[in-house]
């Protein structure tokens, strides 16, 4: 049937057709950077790492971006508590969340960019839409006209009404109507601030992630995510600023929103005080918990985070691990033999359906759960060579679609140690024992080593290993 996404513009899954065939433009709102990333800026991370990842498994070419907002009134107050400037504040920041993509296991996106470097590209957009008659500029501060956008709050499915109704709106006579939002903001005494046609200022949050769009991806996208609390009034706001500017409509093809990650049923939020850092979940976990954790639940709906689920993720990381232990049998063939074949094929068959279907990542994980059980059950009877083998990489390697690096308990505590010295040892018996024909117990090291997460390469120049 192909891959179908849920669309939040239609309310609807819908078949995934590209602008370009082959092709996808991909853009997520990435941190405002003013303090340490919780896990609750995990979880759109992760998943959609792993939409990126499964596309690419499906043969497209992804440009992929995330931003920083690395300039933001958040930003601007916290900066003077810790005797910083805000924009480096903001750098050492984006840097600690660097170190963090890293540990999580995160394939890069194409392009990281920062607000601070798309000022030119704002000005630009902003001065359209005044030469447009969408936006207006009062003593400095640059206003959008929200009722001149005729279909303004499609994406979140409510009245111009309904939306002044529910908002808490700042007051200012300026405007022409409260609901107006602002584009550009004139400088203030000690603030960060750009020269531009209507005085120094600084851009408002929504424009930057629609200059960034324009700039590096053009001016419609395939695929624009980000949380459900960004629908409106941040991904609303893109969309009346986009499609005023340029005229095309969609802006963005689909309109991905994963939902919030919450505390005992609250949501999490440095406000209230009730956050858990993502450098302190790494301190006791490891990084595929944290992935197991947010992929066990569908995307789209809120992730409750306990000490309960926190466990199940762990058992859930022992379980596949369970299932990439190496065989010691002798039986090679066999009805076992076609058993485990026949559910290798059901599980890769039963993984793309489920991440065809709108990336249902807990059913996928429901299928590699069942190949585990498979290879376990083929264990316990004898099975070795080459059905075992197979069912066991397959099992990693549908995990690498999940971003899972199934490493051993032994290998994931020595990420953080010199383990080389000890491994280049066992190398070298290994090499010794080689050259005494004595394969069994080489093959012994070599599988030993494998079972801890450490891979041996032959070759004519020699042994090398990796972490795997």
């Amino acid at each position: 049937m192909g891959l179908r996404i849920y669309n939040t513009l239609t309310r609807k899954k819908e078949p995934f057709v590209t602008l370009e065939p082959g092709k996808v433009r991909m853009y997520v709102c990435g941190p405002t950077v003013y303090n340490k990333a919780h896990i609750g800026h995990a979880r759109p991370v992760i998943v959609f790492d792993v939409v990126h990842r499964y596309l690419i498994h499906k043969g497209y070419q992804v440009a992929y971006m995330m931003n920083f907002t690395d300039v933001d009134d958040k930003i601007i107050n916290r900066a003077p508590e810790l005797g910083l400037e805000p924009l480096v504040l903001a750098e050492h920041y984006i840097q600690e969340f660097f170190d963090h993509l890293a540990e999580l296991n995160v394939l890069p996106a194409t392009h990281y960019p920062r607000a601070t470097e798309e000022i030119p590209m704002m000005i630009k957009i902003v001065q359209g839409l005044i030469d447009k008659g969408y936006a207006y500029e009062v003593d400095g501060d640059v206003y959008f006209r929200v009722r001149k956008d005729e279909d303004y709050g499609k994406l979140s499915g409510r009245s111009l009404e309904e939306m002044k109704a529910g908002a808490r709106i700042e007051v200012d006579s300026r405007k022409e109507d409260p609901m107006d939002f602002a584009l550009w903001k004139a400088a203030k005494p000690g603030e960060p601030s750009w020269p531009s046609p209507w005085g120094p200022g600084r851009p408002g949050w929504h424009i930057e992630c629609t200059a960034m769009n324009i700039h590096h991806l053009g001016e419609q996208i395939d695929i624009h995510g980000g949380g459900s609390d960004l629908i409106f009034p941040h991904h609303e706001n893109e969309i009346a600023q986009a499609e005023s500017y340029t005229g095309k409509v969609p802006f963005s093809r689909f309109w991905m929103h994963n939902g919030m990650l919450q505390l005992s049923g609250e949501k999490m939020s440095k406000s209230i005080g009730n956050v858990i850092t993502i450098e302190e979940f790494l301190q006791d976990h490891s990084p595929d918990v944290l992935r197991l954790l947010i992929l066990s639940t569908h995307y789209r709906s809120p992730l409750t985070f306990s000490d309960e689920t926190v466990e199940n993720a762990e058992k859930a990381l022992n379980r596949l691990m369970g299932g990439l232990k190496p065989s010691y049998g002798k039986l090679y063939s066999g009805e076992v033999a076609d058993s485990l074949r026949e559910q290798t094929k059901r599980t890769v068959a039963g993984f793309e359906e489920a991440m065809d279907d709108d990336f249902n990542t807990a059913a996928a994980l429901g299928h590699m759960f069942d190949l585990v059980r498979a290879i376990n059950q083929a264990r316990d009877a004898g099975l070795a060579g080459p059905a075992f083998s197979d069912a066991r990489e397959t099992l990693r390697r549908l995990g690498n679609l999940l971003g899972l690096r199934l490493l051993p308990e032994p290998a994931r505590k020595a990420q953080g140690l010199d383990v080389a010295p000890f491994v280049d040892l066992l190398v070298e018996v290994r090499s010794e024992l080689r050259k005494e024909k004595q394969w069994a117990l080489s093959d012994k090291i070599r599988d030993g080593l494998k079972e801890l997460g450490v891979t041996l390469k032959d070759s004519p120049e020699g042994t090398s290993w990796e972490i795997s």
